[in-house]
């Protein structure tokens, strides 16, 4: 066990999701436990926080209160888009250092667990003791090293059940829905949308993902031939989806772009991809009834659409973090890891390289030869993730009625 002493520091970074709390609770909940544990203090708004020194106290708050906002959707420390590069954490480091911060947690996805291993190498140079641990955290779940990541499951329970919506409405007043789910560089959250289908015509019909390039022709020809068999479409699109030659299609088909305060070219937030998509459906296949929806930050906290699984393994995570810098005495990266083919979890700790400033994409056996759908093997990756409570869609099997003035 380690005998270092000193304060413990817990942050949160990037998007928050349905569960990010439940980590930053196991790790508060477990760092009490130990006697070399002096003050757990978390960091408002991210790595923003440490360097103004706005910590909040958590070794003085109730276990009550902490189990209630673990249970509460988003980041209760709040967070930040910062991108910290070298001298940033520097500043961190020096905050760190004042306020004898010997193990710091970070919740995040790979930019939080580059910032972690900056920090972590910062310290090895000027010698001072320090435990530094990435925590796993992205609806995206594209961090290398874990089979999933804590806040996709529920991400991904939303995204389904919403299809699940979807595919009622509109198989009732028939024509093309479009539904635009965040993902730049992965598609496993848009590819959530097929566990929506139950019977042989629901939707989602296609499904387009980052994975896959992007050709205008042959989705106006995927969309025809699904209207022509079932009178109707629903599809599901990642923001990122890009042509052959890695241009995101949002900025191709409006010809301009934005871009965001990292220089990333800005995907969500406007609705413009799925108004662009529907124009040109109507357009081209002269299809009058065309309607689109950006899911957005829906798709992140919805209150009281939360996978217990998903909670379940953020607070493990948080918690296996704490001992490992404890107990173990090192730094590195939590990992999710899923052994079994049916379905259990356990945890590792590998080295922060392995997973900072890197993304992991669907694999190839997720989706399937034509680039407009998934797979039985993901279906059978991603279903067991969303746990319990998952609503099933029911229809009408009553018999027709013989007709008498229109036989």
């Amino acid at each position: 066990m380690s005998s270092l002493k000193g304060k413990v520091l817990v942050a949160q970074g990037g998007g928050p999701t349905a569960v990010i709390n439940q980590s930053v609770v196991g790790v508060a909940l477990e760092a009490r436990k130990f006697a070399q544990v002096t003050s757990v203090y978390g960091a408002v708004h991210g790595v923003r926080g440490i360097v103004n020194e706005d910590f909040v106290d958590l070794t003085r708050e109730t276990s009550h209160n902490l189990e209630c906002v673990a249970d509460t959707p988003s980041s209760a420390l709040l967070s930040t888009r910062d991108k910290p590069d070298e001298e940033y954490c520097a500043r961190m480091f020096k905050v760190m250092q004042a306020h004898d911060v010997r193990y710091f947690f970070y919740v995040g996805g790979n930019d939080s667990s580059d910032t972690v291993r900056i920090v972590n190498e910062q310290a090895r140079a000027a010698n001072y003791e320090l435990r530094a641990i990435h925590i796993p955290k992205t609806i995206d779940n594209d961090l290398m090293e874990n089979d999933h990541c804590p806040g996709f499951p529920s991400a991904a329970k939303f995204v389904a059940q919403a299809f699940m919506g979807v595919n009622l409405d509109n198989r009732a007043l028939t024509g093309v829905y479009i539904g635009v789910i965040m993902g730049r560089h992965a598609g496993f959250l848009t590819a959530a949308s097929a566990l929506a289908a139950k019977h042989v015509d629901d939707g989602p019909h296609l499904i387009y993902v980052p994975e896959r390039a992007f050709d205008t022709a042959k989705f106006l020809t995927d969309v025809d031939r699904v209207v022509s068999r079932y009178g109707l479409c629903t599809i599901a699109v990642s923001e990122g989806i890009s042509d052959a030659s890695g241009t995101p299609m949002i900025s191709k088909l409006m010809q301009t772009e934005e871009r965001d305060d990292h220089g990333n070219i800005q995907l969500s937030g406007t609705g413009a991809l799925g108004d662009l998509l529907a124009d040109t459906i109507r357009r081209e296949l002269k299809l009058k009834r065309v309607r689109a929806d950006t899911l957005g930050y829906l798709q992140r906290c919805f209150m009281g659409c939360r996978s217990d699984r998903d909670a379940q393994e953020a607070r493990e995570a948080g918690e296996k973090a704490v001992q490992f810098a404890m107990w173990d005495n090192v730094d590195g990266s939590v990992a999710i890891r899923r052994p079994v083919l049916d379905y259990c979890v356990d945890y590792e700790l590998v080295p922060l390289q392995n997973v900072a400033g890197k993304t992991r994409h669907m694999p190839d056996h997720f989706l399937n030869a034509e680039g407009n759908g998934v797979t039985a093997d993901f279906l059978n990756y991603c279903r067991p993730l969303l746990g319990s409570g998952v609503p099933e869609p029911h229809r009408l099997r009553a018999p027709g009625v013989p007709k008498i003035l229109n036989a």
